[in-house]
């Protein structure tokens, strides 16, 4: 019998901490030219949002029609995508005027979104991530999470770092790095207490919400409801690490 691959543990160190809108039920976070893009959720005040990064003042917020509840978010080619949640609708945006432009269907449930420079990459709740055209929207393919061969769901938040897909895991503080044509997880990032207990002042404040700063390799994290958001940088656990 082949023993498992071992799937290793990153730890984190914090680089540097920020202000963040406390009220912003955070679903999707995207980082471009210095500043950070935010879609929040909840019906009723589901918005998206142009952030300065320093201060976390929002600079640009178009709110969202209260129907709907926002969800993940990605920057392609000049326009941002918007999911929503249970309405199987897309919205899309021009990136400066915050104009819709258009908008996409979908089947299910929208979750998490990112692209990878070719195709729209999209999560559902699920264990599934689907790959999007991003012109006409129709699936291209999909793949299956899991460690190990155990199926990895509730795959919220994704962001596209360096050749993988960063999922975070929701109601949870790990996020899983996803082979982008297997699917399987070649490792485990653990952000357990990256955010002090009594600043958790919500029972859905929990971690969602990463951002990459190619240019300058640099990872933001933050979640729901949370008055702060990090840059971090990764770092294999102690116990990890090769003698």
């Amino acid at each position: 019998m082949t023993a498992p691959a071992r799937v290793q543990t990153y730890s984190y160190e914090v680089i540097n901490t920020y202000p963040h809108d406390p009220g912003a039920f955070t679903q999707g976070l995207v980082f471009h030219q210095g500043l950070l893009y935010e879609s929040t959720g909840m019906n009723g005040s589901s918005s998206l949002r142009r952030v300065e990064l320093e201060t976390g003042k929002v600079l640009n917020k178009r709110v969202v029609p209260n129907e709907f509840f926002a969800e993940g978010l990605a920057l392609f080619n000049g326009r941002l995508y918007q999911l929503t949640w249970q309405n199987q609708q897309g919205f899309v945006y021009d990136l400066d005027s915050f104009n819709l432009v258009g908008g996409f269907r979908y089947a299910g449930e929208g979750w998490g979104l990112t692209h990878n420079g070719r195709s729209l990459i999209m999560s559902d709740g699920t264990s599934q991530i689907r790959f999007l055209n991003p012109d006409t929207f129709e699936v291209q393919r999909v793949i299956n999470v899991q460690d190990n061969g155990r199926e990895i769901t509730q795959l919220n938040e994704l962001e596209y770092v360096k050749g993988e897909i960063y999922a975070n895991i929701w109601y949870s503080d790990r996020v899983a790095r996803v082979d982008p044509q297997s699917g399987r997880v070649t490792a485990w990032i653990n952000l357990a207490g990256l955010l002090a207990p009594e600043d958790r002042t919500d029972p859905g404040a929990v971690l969602n919400g990463i951002a990459y700063d190619e240019a300058s390799d640099r990872l933001f994290v933050t979640g729901k409801y949370w008055p702060k958001l990090f840059e971090i940088r990764l770092k294999l656990r102690r116990n990890e690490v090769r003698r």
